[in-house]
């Protein structure tokens, strides 16, 4: 049962952290803390990326139907090149990634950064004047470098990737529309490479009771992140997640001082 409860509380802070910009790995990594566990498990892990990924599918996929349908399409092509830049990134640094997010040791200073970005394109929102569909290859190359960065523990993927748009001029619900879609393939690797290690044997043993119960929270909790967000970006503020990442990070930082984390 307490195998199943962490799992359960691991898979809520997956979901609602991936899409809301406040960094996902980040707060992984203190529930791991606060639970006492050095790892969440490689195989628990790609499951709870698997739950996210089913949420943002739930919530479009009518999008991801059109461009399964049109493979060719301009948006499936912005989302192609997106990812390139994403996936040079992430397995050209992917060893130097894994070190940081074990050691945690820039944390703090990654979600003070994390506000900083959000605070300075919240007030960007306004002024985006690109559709979805005049979104440029450029815009999208952009996105996808700023998500690969996001890769470090505590920098928000959805946070840099929503900026980075706003900051390209997008409109800010096409901004958010594109970064949900962009994280799909993002995700989706990131399930690949975990489940290349698990065939590797590096399997940690889990209950399938722990698994469901963190795969399902994940994907109920990510659901409602999304939708969340979609509603934050148009009518509310990113500043009240600058705050709490900045008061985050502060407390972090102060943490690391006395020798407590």
């Amino acid at each position: 049962m307490e195998e199943i409860l962490k799992a359960l509380i691991l898979g809520i802070i997956q979901g609602l952290t991936e899409f809301l910009p406040v960094s996902s790995t980040g707060h992984l990594l203190l529930g791991r803390k606060l639970l006492n566990l050095s790892e969440a498990g490689l195989f628990l892990d790609t499951m709870l990326h698997l739950g996210t990924f089913l949420a943002v599918v739930a919530v479009f996929w009518e999008d991801i139907l059109y461009m399964i349908k049109h493979p060719f399409s301009r948006l499936t092509l912005l989302v192609i090149a997106g990812t390139i830049p994403t996936a040079v990134i992430g397995l050209a640094f992917e060893d130097f990634f894994e070190e940081i997010s074990k050691t945690g040791v820039t944390v703090g200073w990654e979600f003070l950064v994390t506000g900083t970005i959000l605070w300075i394109a919240d007030n960007l929102k306004k002024r985006g004047y690109k559709d979805i569909d005049e979104i440029t290859y450029k815009d999208a190359l952009v996105m996808g470098t700023l998500q690969g960065a996001a890769i470090l523990p505590a920098i928000s993927r959805s946070g840099l990737t929503i900026s980075g748009a706003l900051f390209q001029g997008i409109d800010k619900k096409a901004a958010a529309r594109f970064s949900f879609l962009l994280s799909l393939p993002a995700i989706l690797g990131a399930v690949v490479l975990q489940s290349v290690k698990l065939f590797k044997g590096q399997v940690e043993a889990i209950s399938m009771g722990a698994l469901a119960a963190g795969t399902l929270a994940a994907a109920v909790a990510g659901y409602i992140a999304v939708r969340w967000m979609l509603a934050i970006i148009q009518r509310g503020s990113l500043k009240v997640f600058s705050i709490y990442v900045w008061i985050l990070g502060i407390g972090i930082l102060i943490a690391q001082f006395l020798g407590k984390f």
